[in-house]
């Protein structure tokens, strides 16, 4: 999961918006560095990560790249889940527009911004003044994400390459999020994540 299914799953659980954002910027135990709240929002994060790596639908996913893709796969598809989700938003979470739940989460996560590390609150304002979220609805913009992403990090440089297997095996990456996301969905509002 991305940042866009992080942050809906724990908004319907109930879970801080903050903890499950910045779970990917604390290394070892959190408790005592931020709230309850915060906390449990990164412990969620951790426990949503384990578990959709082993998801059969994942895994099957995985296999639908390229060999020299295949090893950082996992993080193009972290992107690419978020592309499905922020396209089919109006239909996965019809109670608000996905630019106001944008608006209401970087709110939500601002009230917390002083007690976190510099390169998380330099993400965040990437993440809200350049519209990340809404952007990753368009199939195209995830080119350009999949090209910064390796950019920024050589040894992850296959990552630029991704964006051909996504188009490749769109309806297939597609009907693989379906079988998965809803039941993600369903456990977060029973708060069974």
């Amino acid at each position: 999961m991305n940042f866009l299914a992080h942050l809906h799953l724990a908004h319907l659980a109930k879970s801080s918006l903050t903890g499950n954002l910045l779970a990917d910027f604390v290394r070892g135990d959190p408790n005592g560095r931020w709230t309850a709240a915060v906390v449990d929002g990164i412990h969620m994060h951790r426990r949503l990560d384990s578990l959709s790596d082993k998801l059969p639908e994942v895994r099957e996913a995985k296999q639908l790249f390229t060999l020299p893709t295949r090893r950082v796969a996992p993080i193009a598809l972290d992107v690419i889940w978020d592309h499905f989700l922020a396209r089919d938003w109006s239909i996965l979470h019809k109670e608000i527009k996905l630019s106001d739940f944008c608006l209401m989460a970087e709110q939500s996560i601002s009230s917390d911004l002083a007690s976190t590390p510099e390169n998380f609150r330099q993400l965040n304002q990437l993440i809200w003044s350049q519209h990340w979220l809404e952007r990753y609805a368009h199939a195209e913009n995830l080119e350009n994400v999949l090209r910064q992403m390796a950019q920024r990090r050589p040894r992850l440089a296959s990552l630029a390459e991704c964006y051909h297997d996504f188009v490749t095996h769109y309806a297939d990456l597609e009907a693989l999020f379906y079988r998965f996301y809803p039941q993600l969905m369903q456990r977060a509002k029973e708060n069974r994540l």
